[in-house]
């Protein structure tokens, strides 16, 4: 039976006027009657607009859930890093909302977040207000529950929310809905970009800063980390620990609540170590010099403002991460050479064969690489990687004109089955030439190049006639 489409349309309709239990209902009714084989076209027709209806407000739920979600945790959102084992001051790991979300709406404060779903698509007012109310519920929640009284007593209710990194992030995301007022007040003191943190925009930090609720230590991390956010070089955030602390000496600044920034901006610049490790293993060659200027900018500002005994929790980790910074481009630099000679090598003609070509991609690595090996002696001193780096780049700069020489030559002297490789060679070789020695000097090699090209074909033009 083929029903007309206004008729369907109807039945449409009054499906899904249907409340969920009765459709449900009428789904395990047809489901039944086409297992016992009846076949009938209507049945599998009502069956079929129910499985859409009952799929589609399933979609709903989970979409209104997710959005509901993100509503709830918004105040969250500037302290969330990706997933990892150790977290800096004033971070959430973005992985462990979902549990916490979870435990909120099944266990915690159910009827809570089931009111602020109701009325989440109402006015903007009543919804606010209804956000509000069950982001307070779930702080106070979270407070009684990771108290150490509670934890003590009951382990395995904070087991059925999540491992020990949930939990750590569970207190977290306690403190910052507990204090989501203050800490937007902070923020919208504090101007766009902070270029500079010193003198009147010191100042004016410290002022924003000056809010109760802002300066317990379990709450002036995070809004450490939104001014760190606001600030060009973020780094700078040891000095408002030293102007509080009214002193550069480590020991002073350690016993404020604010020894706190140091051990974020230690964080951030070996977490920019972590990075340009990654950028250097997937190639993205032009992110390095941003990166180095960064990592070398952090441990020189943290060296020079701040006064660190190398015996200290703070002086070792600052060794570390140089002698990491140092281990990392050590093991690039020293490859790089060795890239240059493969390209550039001078092969005998017997050797070329016809339509042998050099890999462009090849090429434009090596070509970052050794850009990358001339930013790293600009920063060689702070990095500890003066030696290799004087080294590497002299290397490099002797090899190239002596090849480049080599090649011009070969080309001269080249026929039509090595001409190709040798203008390829020679083209790599000019680029090279411009990273290490300038603009005028790779001119002069292209001028040299084309008068290799023009030599060689007059020589063929009078040989032919």
């Amino acid at each position: 039976m083929e029903l007309p489409a206004r008729s369907i349309e109807r039945l449409k309709a009054y499906l899904a006027q249907l409340p969920p239990k009765s459709q449900a209902l009428l789904m395990r009714e047809f489901e039944k009657a086409v297992e016992k084989g009846n076949d009938d076209d209507l049945a599998l027709l009502v069956l079929e607009q129910l499985r859409l209806i009952v799929r589609a407000a399933d979609t709903n739920d989970r979409q209104r859930g997710v959005h509901t979600s993100r509503t709830f945790f918004r105040p969250v959102e500037p302290f969330l890093v990706e997933d990892r084992d150790t977290l800096s001051p004033g971070q959430i790991r973005r992985s462990s909302l979902a549990q916490i979300w979870n435990w909120l709406a099944r266990d915690a404060i159910s009827e809570a977040i089931a009111e602020f779903e109701q009325v989440a698509s109402e006015s903007d007012s009543a919804s606010e207000l209804a956000l509000r109310k069950v982001q307070v519920a779930a702080a106070v929640a979270i407070e009684q529950t990771t108290a150490p009284a509670a934890r003590d007593a009951d382990q395995r209710s904070l087991s059925r929310i999540g491992g020990s990194r949930v939990i750590e992030d569970l207190r977290s995301v306690g403190i910052v809905l507990k204090n989501r007022e203050p800490l937007e007040t902070f923020t919208a003191r504090i101007a766009g970009n902070v270029r500079n943190l010193a003198d009147s925009q010191l100042v004016a930090v410290q002022e924003a800063l000056n809010i109760p609720a802002l300066q317990t230590p379990q709450c002036l991390p995070f809004a450490l980390q939104a001014l760190r956010q606001k600030m060009s070089a973020p780094w700078q955030i040891i000095r408002l620990a030293i102007a509080i602390a009214g002193s550069d000496d480590e020991t002073r600044v350690a016993s404020t609540p604010y020894g706190v920034a140091v051990t974020m901006a230690i964080s951030e610049t070996s977490d920019h170590i972590a990075q340009l490790r990654e950028d250097i293993a997937r190639g993205r060659l032009d992110s390095l010099s941003h990166r180095l200027k960064v990592i070398h900018d952090s441990l020189r500002g943290l060296r020079a403002e701040l006064d660190v005994r190398n015996d200290s929790a703070w002086g070792k980790r600052l060794s570390a991460i140089r002698a990491e910074t140092s281990n990392v481009l050590k093991s690039e630099i020293e490859v790089v050479p060795g890239r240059v000679r493969r390209l550039l090598r001078q092969r005998s003609d017997k050797d070329i064969i016809a339509g042998f070509q050099i890999d462009p991609d090849e090429v434009n690595e090596t070509a970052g690489l050794i850009d990358f090996v001339a930013v790293c002696r600009t920063y060689a001193s702070e990095l500890a990687i003066n030696e290799v780096t004087l080294r590497t780049f002299s290397d490099l700069q002797h090899y190239t004109e002596a090849a480049t020489e080599a090649l011009l030559e070969s080309l001269r002297a080249s026929d039509a089955k090595t001409r190709p490789l040798r203008q390829i060679q020679v083209e790599a070789a000019v680029r090279f030439c411009e990273i290490l020695f300038g603009s005028d000097y790779a001119s002069l090699m292209r001028k040299a190049a084309d008068v290799a090209l023009t030599v060689e074909r007059k020589s063929k033009a009078t040989r032919g006639g």
